[in-house]
């Protein structure tokens, strides 16, 4: 039996035990059903071998060889991964399509007795339902971007915001990225996998509460926001965050920490700078970071580099300031003011018509 599911929601909701992708890993770790887990019929090589054939040798052929790799595997999942589970068990399979890999696996995870269903359209149908709800839907109708120059613990500030109760969107946490030139932390998801993340968070946002998002550019590392949601979040209401720029230069120390244990590699990654900044510059900021002087080159980068870029980007946007928030420090006592202040602020305006 296949499943369909109207709506991203739905999907999420879908109340099966487990949620069991077949496709090859290949594809899974591109995207995947959120909480699915891996279990492949046809593994990257088996598939192009089986697609080989089907298009220079015989379709019959590709799908007799298919059927006995698709039984194989099979039965290698069913007595590991699958070993365990009892006889009520619901899970949902899919595929790319819905096509053959998918009934295959369902048909025999029937014949011993376990209540399986297809996911009707497969990955494909889910992947429509993601779109549909990034590029097609109306973004949320109360945005509140949480602004600020480069090192004023915008995204610490999210976090604590969260705690508190608000409704956050965490962009960066969703593209592993710190969101500047400098600010990779470790692999990013696919652009695929990050708008799975994304459509999942805003399918569950409550869109009569104000959504708090950290502002960024159109780009979070390699990875585009929709152009909706970007829009919708150059024409929101802000709140901005100032700090002195030691304070910042302080902070922004704490909040690199994992990146400047390798001062060798930081100082070669600023050297990319040197496109916007020129190269003698650049290679100073460079030079300082080598030679331990970390909060004198973090200080040079805020008031040489990453304000400026801040006052540019701020031009060309729609939205007005809603509230302006001054911090003399950064500390751990401070932030959590600073975020019990915002937080008062998301509720003011929670009262407000949608169209402010």
């Amino acid at each position: 039996m296949a499943r369909a599911f109207p709506s991203l929601v739905d999907l999420l909701d879908h109340g099966f035990d487990t949620v069991i992708d077949v496709r090859a890993p290949g594809e899974f770790a591109d995207d995947a059903v959120p909480g699915a887990v891996n279990l492949s019929v046809l593994n990257d090589q088996e598939r192009a071998r089986v697609g080989t054939i089907y298009k220079q040798e015989s379709p019959f052929l590709a799908r007799k060889i298919g059927a006995a790799l698709v039984a194989r595997n099979a039965a290698s999942h069913i007595e590991s991964a699958l070993s365990e589970k009892p006889g009520g068990w619901r899970p949902l399979v899919y595929c790319w399509r819905g096509g053959q890999r998918s009934r295959a696996f369902a048909s025999i995870l029937s014949e011993i007795g376990w209540r399986v269903e297809t996911l009707d359209g497969g990955y494909k149908s889910y992947r429509r339902l993601v779109v549909d709800m990034l590029y097609e839907r109306p973004p949320p109708p109360k945005i509140l971007v949480l602004d600020g120059n480069t090192g004023t613990a915008k995204t610490e500030l999210l976090s604590l915001l969260g705690e508190l109760g608000v409704q956050i969107l965490d962009l960066e946490g969703l593209a592993n990225h710190r969101g500047s030139l400098l600010g990779r932390r470790g692999p990013q998801p696919s652009q695929k996998g990050f708008e799975t993340g994304l459509a999942a968070a805003m399918a569950r946002s409550d869109p009569s509460k104000p959504l708090v998002v950290e502002g960024e550019s159109s780009k979070i590392g390699k990875l585009a926001l929709p152009p909706p949601l970007f829009q919708a979040m150059r024409a929101a209401p802000r709140i901005v965050i100032e700090a002195p720029v030691d304070a910042r230069a302080s902070y922004l120390l704490e909040a690199y920490g994992d990146a400047l244990a390798d001062r060798e590699a930081f100082a070669d990654r600023i050297l990319v700078l040197k496109r916007l900044r020129g190269g003698e510059r650049v290679t100073q900021w460079s030079d300082m970071v080598r030679q331990g002087a970390l909060k004198e080159a973090a200080a040079a980068l805020i008031t040489e580099h990453y304000d400026p870029a801040y006052a540019k980007s701020r031009a060309r946007q729609g939205g007005v300031p809603l509230a302006t928030l001054h911090a003399k420090d950064l500390g751990p006592e401070a932030l959590a003011q600073l975020a019990r202040k915002i937080a008062d602020l998301v509720r003011e305006y929670r009262s407000c018509p949608a169209d402010r």
